[in-house]
């Protein structure tokens, strides 16, 4: 969730076989029963194994993104975060609600620290449900809360790292090479702070202030002997030197002409419209009811109850400087960059960075030093939100919120390539730009739906990821061959009113150790299973349950290495059988040597292993898919060990 909330917020493919199953038509999602507990339901090679309400006092307010730890899932919340205990998955039970009001409540996990992201105006230190008001307050929290979770029914706030543009999401990095210490990567992407309260926090451009808060990242040291202590220990400019961005692609025709009459209203009825992206558009009134609380009090008022005809002529006078000190200037919108989200993989030593105008390749071998590598740009994109590489650090891909999250960017008539995903090849580190995937069923003007934020699924051999898409509901596609993305599977329901535009949907889905997870804006906590298909075989999913981790953050990006397993060796064999890698006569062979040392005993399999995996070896040369070839020897080979 992206500028809606912090600042006002089909394309080609290729079967990888002949396939029996291939995508329904018509697509079951399109025209489902709207509802909130009863709504229309369409599923193809997934399986819903459980939705859990959302429980008091999370019910009024919207569910966030994720975390995972042992067996539990930790939803953020608007109000906070719940902790669900999903060692059963069919019958998910909340072990622990923390109330604590703040946007939008990202949140991460490491041993026994918990680290949840602050933003909004009204969060208080101390998780009070009163918001803060005052324009400048020592109460308000924009930043990282710490907490210690060792007793997980008692979380304690050990720590609260006070930042000048707050924290609308964050990244942990645990770095092998320094275990004593994790270290958060802050992306806030709110207006600066007065440095009446919080001192050193200046808003100047930073080739006149070089402490300027602009275009920087802030860097958090959480000691983990001592989390107390954390506190930011660096605030790298990665945004330096960038090049001049392309114009951005225009409203889609039905958008500009709703803004044109809902603006027309809000005139109409003596309420405030801006200038906001070239357009006229009505702002909120819970914005603006904000704004003239402050500036009465400025003035020594009571507040919005004091609100005269003059402060209503002086806000509507003061708009434009507001949007664009909020927005940035349509013709420096650059000093106004910040990262949306930064996806960090220390395994390969690389970051992903979702920067608003640009997706950016980072070098993080030293973790308080990032370095840009490469950036992209795209005038198809509107807003550069979140990043995902595959297993073996050779591609990107970078989620477009066209819309922020809170508008239906899925219509019949969207462009496929707007509000997308787009992939890149990483070369001699660089990003050489591969395809677009947009989820291919078009959703009602009743469904805020756009590409939001997802995982890879453990799939061995292949780059397959589950994503989700507001009340588009989540979507699995391959993109092994990045030039051909390709669904694979999907879960939807109908919108939550058929009436108007409501929040609701999948903020985010995530596999973790077996099923996928979704944290579900207004309905509470799906969980899901795989089915398989012609897509993806039992021995493939069964292979993918063999990752298990003892703690999960999307954006703290895993590397998987499968254990060695019969399943592993049968997933790789069931892949060659797909792209035709080895003769039919020959993968009925293997499948049946594989069987056989199976069922044998300690000798007998050693021997059949053996036998098995020098046989493959010579296939290797003979093979069309000879990687593969060589990965199934070895996992043959690995079953011996």
């Amino acid at each position: 969730m992206t500028r809606m909330l912090g600042r006002l917020s089909f394309l080609a493919s290729v079967s990888l076989a002949a396939v029996a199953n291939a995508q329904p038509s018509p697509d079951p999602r399109v025209g489902l029963k709207a509802g909130k507990t009863d709504a229309g339901v369409a599923a193809w090679n997934i399986r819903l194994v459980s939705n859990t309400p959302t429980q008091a006092p999370f019910t009024s307010s919207w569910n966030s993104d994720l975390a995972f730890f042992g067996n539990y899932a930790i939803q953020g919340s608007f109000a906070g975060f719940q902790v669900w205990d999903i060692s059963n998955p069919a019958r998910p039970t909340l072990r622990k609600g923390y109330h604590c009001p703040a946007s939008q409540s990202d949140v991460s996990i490491y041993k026994n620290l918990l680290f949840l992201s602050g933003e909004d105006y009204g969060a208080r230190l101390d998780c009070g449900t009163t918001p803060v008001r005052d324009s400048v307050s020592k109460d308000r929290l924009r930043g990282i809360r710490v907490f210690d979770i060792t007793d997980l029914d008692n979380p304690k706030n050990v720590a609260n790292v006070q930042t000048c543009r707050g924290s609308h999401t964050h990244s942990a990095l645990f770095d092998p090479k320094d275990p004593e210490n994790v270290y958060i990567y802050v992306s806030g992407s709110a207006p600066v702070r007065s440095p009446n309260e919080l001192s050193g926090c200046v808003e100047t451009n930073p080739d006149e202030d070089q402490h300027s808060a602009l275009l920087r990242l802030e860097i958090i040291k959480v000691p983990l002997a001592s989390p107390e202590k954390a506190a930011i220990v660096s605030a790298p400019r990665v945004f330096s030197n960038l090049p001049a961005r392309p114009a951005g692609h225009a409203e889609a025709e039905e958008d500009i002409q709703a803004a044109q009459k809902s603006a027309a209203e809000a005139r109409a009825r003596g309420q405030f419209t801006a200038v906001i992206f070239g357009m006229e558009r009505a702002l909120s009134t819970q914005f603006t009811n904000r704004l003239l609380d402050s500036l009465v009090k400025v003035r020594g008022g009571a507040g919005f109850s004091a609100v005269t005809s003059a402060d209503s002529a002086a806000l509507r006078s003061a708009l434009p400087t507001i949007i664009e000190k909020m927005m940035g200037g349509d013709e420096d919108r650059s000093h106004h960059m910040q990262c949306h989200d930064i996806t960090l993989y220390p395994a390969v030593g690389l970051a992903g960075g979702a920067c608003e105008g640009f997706g950016f390749l980072m070098d993080i071998s030293n973790p308080i030093q990032p370095r840009r590598l490469a950036e992209v740009a795209d005038s198809n994109f509107s807003y550069w939100h979140s990043a995902t590489l595959n297993n073996d650090g050779t591609k990107i891909l970078f989620s477009d919120e066209w819309g922020g999250g809170g508008a239906p960017k899925c219509r019949k008539a969207d462009k496929p390539e707007w509000g997308a995903n787009a992939i890149f090849s990483i070369v001699d580190g660089k990003m050489k730009f591969e395809s677009y995937y947009k989820l291919p069923a078009a959703q009602t003007p009743q469904e805020n739906c756009v590409a939001h934020n997802g995982s890879l699924i453990p799939i061995p051999g292949r780059d397959i990821m589950v994503q989700g898409w507001y009340q588009g509901g989540i979507s699995v596609f391959d993109w092994t061959d990045p030039a051909h993305p390709r669904e694979i599977a999907f879960f939807d329901r109908g919108p939550l009113d058929s009436t108007r535009m409501e929040m609701a949907g999948s903020w985010s889905v995530y596999w973790y150790n077996g099923v996928m997870v979704s944290s579900e804006i207004a309905r509470g906590l799906d969980i899901y299973e795989l089915v398989p298909s012609e897509f993806l075989s039992a021995n493939e999913i069964d292979a993918a349950k063999t990752i298990r981790f003892e703690y999960f953050n999307a954006q703290g990006q895993p590397k998987f290495e499968w254990p060695a397993s019969f399943s592993l060796a049968k997933a790789y064999l069931d892949q060659l059988e797909r792209s035709k890698g080895l003769a039919p006569a020959r993968i009925t062979a293997v499948r049946n040597a594989l069987g056989q040392a199976e069922a044998a005993t300690a000798a007998a399999r050693r021997t059949a292993l053996t036998q098995l995996g020098a046989s493959l070896d010579r296939d290797v040369s003979g093979s069309s898919d000879a990687k593969k070839v060589e990965l199934l020897a070895k996992a043959v080979r690995d079953l011996n060990r």
